[in-house]
């Protein structure tokens, strides 16, 4: 049912490639590793084979040449069956890699991104606290200068992929000192392994139950001053960028489970019988089912914009906000719809609408809170 409207021939064949991979090796794992709350590294691992967490960088780090439209592309194509694995490859490049190849030196890029790339590790970045996440000037973790090395203290939580087994490092944000009476804001790459860093316990999750997400303390970490990572007092700013092509990314992944859910929904109402006749016969499904399929033309629309824009070197801080907003809210509707038509089925988890139920909500909260694109939207208008 994947719409292949504005896609060049070989993005057609790209998307089906990773549909296919979605529905043979991914959605067939899906339930156990929710149930389990486990993330199959074995997926990850063919996901890097196939190049997929090499996308939009070049080649001379081990990418694939791509653009951000043909890793929107996948991660839509994965969230259809499991939202945990797409956002497994989301955060993976846009967290882990994007950050490095974006701000870091040439000596930080050839150390760190092939590995990324290849699949063989993940990385996390650690921007959220306790008290302090898109108010910069909370941020209590600090990072002061000793004898050549960064001496870090602090905490940081919903920290994506930081506790895997191939997790290899999370860059942070930290206090680095002051400015005009303003914190100064730095990032700064943590190996994991540091002593006095400490990867806690993962959290109890309501959805996303296969994505690695845990709360980060560090109690005077040591990492050598080279591991700051882009200029120094620019790492609240940097982030900001990278948040607005994470939003990019995210309506890609509301749009695959908008997908999911109408798909499901669609199979499931043309053979469940009521009353001797197909639901699918009935005008109120039929009626609840195309608005479905409107949230998901609407919401791959405003993706496609956003990332064509953002590919073109144009700006896309706008577009990407309605995008984010457009597909996080088609999912979480649809996702609702899709459990009512399923009735009591859909409240039983192996079914994936029901997973989707769950792991959808976080879609209008993470990468900024659809509030905050309301207010993106509403400064490009200038009236905020």
């Amino acid at each position: 049912m994947t719409a292949t409207y504005s896609l060049s021939d070989e993005e057609k064949e790209f998307a089906h490639m990773v549909r296919q991979f979605a529905d043979d090796v991914v959605a067939p794992k899906a339930y156990e590793a929710d149930r389990t709350k486990t993330l199959p590294l074995d997926v990850v691992r063919q996901m890097g084979e196939l190049g997929l967490f090499g996308l939009p960088f070049p080649e001379e780090y081990g990418g694939q040449g791509g653009d951000y439209f043909a890793l929107c592309l996948a991660i839509e194509a994965l969230a259809r069956v499991d939202q945990s694995i797409a956002i497994t490859l989301e955060a993976g490049i846009g967290l882990g890699a994007m950050p490095v190849f974006l701000f870091g030196t040439e000596e930080q890029k050839q150390e760190l991104l092939p590995e990324l790339l290849a699949g063989h590790a993940l990385a996390g970045f650690g921007l959220t606290e306790p008290g302090a996440g898109s108010d910069a000037g909370a941020t209590r973790t600090t990072a002061r200068l000793q004898d050549g090395e960064w001496v870090l203290n602090g905490a940081k939580q919903f920290i994506t992929n930081s506790g895997t087994a191939i997790t290899r490092f999370v860059t942070i944000t930290a206090v680095t000192g002051e400015t005009d009476g303003r914190k100064e804001i730095s990032t700064i790459i943590v190996p994991n392994g540091t002593p006095g860093f400490t990867v806690e316990p993962g959290y109890d999750k309501v959805g996303w139950h296969a994505s690695d997400t845990h709360p980060l303390t560090f109690v005077d970490a040591r990492v050598p001053e080279a591991n700051l990572l882009g200029q120094r007092g620019r790492g609240y700013a940097n982030f900001l960028h990278i948040l607005d092509e994470g939003r990019i990314a995210i309506a890609a992944l509301s749009t695959g489970a908008a997908e999911g859910c109408l798909e499901a929904a669609v199979d499931y109402a043309k053979t469940r019988l009521v009353f001797g006749e197909p639901l699918a016969s009935r005008q109120n499904t039929q009626f609840v089912l195309a608005r479905m399929h409107l949230r998901v033309h609407n919401a791959r629309l405003a993706w496609h914009y956003a990332a064509r824009l953002r590919d073109a070197g144009q700006s896309f801080k706008t577009a990407a906000a309605i995008a984010k907003l457009t597909a996080s809210d088609a999912a979480m509707d649809n996702a609702r719809d899709a459990t009512q038509i399923f009735g009591g089925n859909g409240f039983m988890n192996e079914y994936p609408v029901a997973r989707h139920f769950r792991d959808s909500k976080i879609l209008e909260i993470g990468e900024g809170t659809n509030e905050v694109q309301l207010l993106v939207i509403a400064r490009a208008l200038g009236i905020a």
